[in-house]
């Protein structure tokens, strides 16, 4: 492995880190979390379970019978063949020059799909319509991952892939021990599919598993956004998360590339 290479994964590890043991601000958490409370009270049980099911069978659908149609939001094969450009150039010479070249296309996609999330989200939100947007919502999300995946050539088709997304995705929108929880289950898979073994989880056990992830971390957003006086919000909510999804998942396919060197 040369320096270049153990130079820039330091980088990504120290990045990962930041991620994983970031600690929410204290006067923020005391103020904000009192407020969520009472409003999380208000939630009646059934919507809480229907937000649930709702991103369920978003996963579901996406994953069974929605890749091919998000696929058409981008041109798979420039990707993989701009990813295997960059790929033999950095085999023939590392430089961090080539290393860039890698990351361009990854971050160029997150901007184009922060602001369709963020414009989906507002348009919904306006017109008072809460639950309705989330398959638009995971689509944006795995339209986002599996753009970074395909620029540092991986594929996503899997279930072992689809595995992998699913515990990124917890990672990216929990916080604090849940973070740390899930950060340690999501390097496990990682070292398991590098070495070619069988995972024991199960994909529909995972999706459930997001899906109340998704749920209790979106649930006082989603309950807004399904209120027309503040419904602008869930739209600013979406980029957020969106951002958050797609900063770490550059951060581990980009680790998971280089490793291989």
């Amino acid at each position: 492995m040369s320096k270049i290479i153990k130079k820039e994964i330091n980088k990504l590890i120290k990045k990962e880190n930041k991620i994983i043991n970031k600690k929410r601000n204290k006067i923020v958490k005391d103020k904000l979390d009192p407020v969520s409370e009472k409003i999380e009270e208000k939630i009646p049980e059934k919507l809480k379970g229907t937000l649930e099911s709702a991103f369920y069978n978003a996963f579901k659908i996406v994953f069974q019978k929605g890749s091919k149609y998000i696929e058409k939001l981008y041109d798979k094969e420039k990707l993989k063949l701009d990813h295997d450009i960059n790929n033999y150039s950095l085999n023939k010479r590392m430089t961090r020059k080539s290393l860039k070249l890698l990351d361009s296309q990854g971050k160029k996609s997150n901007l184009i799909n922060s602001a369709i999330s963020t414009i989906e989200g507002v348009g919904l939100g306006v017109l008072g319509v809460g639950i309705p947007d989330i398959p638009l919502f995971i689509s944006m999300i795995l339209k986002t991952v599996y753009e970074i995946a395909l620029s540092y050539g991986f594929s996503y088709e899997e279930d072992n892939e689809k595995i992998y997304i699913l515990n990124l995705i917890n990672v990216a929108l929990t916080s604090e021990d849940e973070k740390l929880i899930y950060s340690e289950k999501l390097n496990d898979i990682e070292r398991k599919i590098a070495l070619g073994l069988e995972l024991e989880n199960l994909l529909d056990e995972e999706i459930k598993e997001t899906s109340r992830v998704l749920s209790n971390n979106l649930l006082i957003a989603k309950f807004i956004q399904g209120l027309p006086i503040v419904g602008v919000l869930g739209g600013i909510t979406n980029y957020q998360y969106l951002t958050k999804v797609s900063k770490y998942a550059r951060i581990k396919y980009k680790k998971r590339y280089l490793t291989k060197y």
